[in-house]
């Protein structure tokens, strides 16, 4: 069923602040999942989705071809320690370029496309008049409300992912594998590493929790999709600066970005967890607050204007 029809109903009929038409059938779990299973495709189809993770693919390739020239012409890739953590390490080991390429994308290029996908998440429907038809539908306004918050999460995954992947098999291209060395000097198996590079993914992806939820929160506010990813973007922006302020060393600690580069600590051996959890949770709480947020938002929101 496409967005733009509603069973048996026509769009002058769609409820102003009830999901449910009176007499409709009850939603069960097959039909949300048809609806997630739905909206997976729509998101992933999108130009402007592909884009982006197209410019996350090539981040990657570019840093590995950046070191490897670099490498090639005598000069070491350290650079004087200048540039992303692990970078001067891609040459031993090829494997180093994931953690180089997830340090890189991290802190602009993941969240940013994040905020993008969660901000037109609602506010684009609104922008397009789809989201009264889907309302039409048994859906209800906070099944549908969870079933955009999935579909933000799960892309997050897949934009940690494509990052991971690409830079593994680049990685594999152009520098040898094998044994990896902790930051703590250990040495670890190449499986165990992989091991580890898997779960920074993980970490990467948990991390952007709390931008999804508040692209989630802003999209409920307006029906503009640019005025929403613009927003989302926008504050993105504003934390990242107020992390870097010294001055604001009190609040930095409560900002959803300031822990994002422990997933480093994965990389040592034995692998410290403090900073990993503090950040896990900092992202359990955006989440929470912010999706609440947006649910109250959203379940007085009136879809007909």
């Amino acid at each position: 069923m496409s967005r733009a029809e509603a069973p048996g109903t026509a769009a002058s009929d769609a409820p102003v602040r009830g999901a449910v038409p009176q007499g409709a059938p009850r939603p069960n779990p097959l039909w949300s999942f048809g609806l997630f299973r739905s909206e997976l495709g729509i998101t992933f189809r999108r130009w402007r989705t592909l884009a982006l993770l197209g410019v996350l693919l090539a981040v990657p390739v570019l840093v590995g071809i950046a070191v490897k020239i670099e490498t090639r012409d005598g000069s070491s890739a350290s650079g004087g320690g200048d540039g992303p953590a692990f970078l001067a390490q891609i040459t031993n080991n090829g494997l180093f370029l994931v953690f180089t390429a997830l340090a890189a994308t991290l802190p602009f290029f993941l969240p940013m496309a994040v905020g993008v996908v969660a901000g037109d998440s609602l506010a684009g429907e609104a922008n397009a008049g789809t989201l009264r038809y889907l309302l039409v539908a048994p859906a209800g306004r906070t099944r549908l409300l969870l079933t955009k918050y999935a579909t933000v999460l799960t892309f997050c995954l897949a934009a940690t992912l494509v990052v991971a992947v690409s830079a593994l098999a680049v990685g594999a291209l152009l520098f040898p594998l094998g044994e990896l060395t902790t930051i703590s000097g250990t040495r670890i198996g190449f499986g165990e590493g992989l091991v580890r590079a898997l779960l920074i993914a993980l970490v990467v992806a948990a991390s952007l929790v709390g931008v999804a939820a508040l692209g989630l929160f802003v999209s409920t506010l307006t029906n503009s999709g640019i005025a929403a990813m613009a927003t989302t973007v926008g504050l993105l922006i504003t934390v990242q600066i107020l992390d870097q302020i010294p001055q604001l060393h009190a609040i930095q600690p409560y900002l959803f970005s300031h822990y994002w580069l422990s997933f480093a600590d994965l990389v040592r051996d034995p692998v410290y967890w403090d900073d990993l959890l503090r950040n896990l949770g900092l992202q359990a709480l955006y989440g929470a607050v912010f999706g609440s947020a947006a649910w109250a938002r959203f379940a007085a929101k009136d879809i007909t204007a």
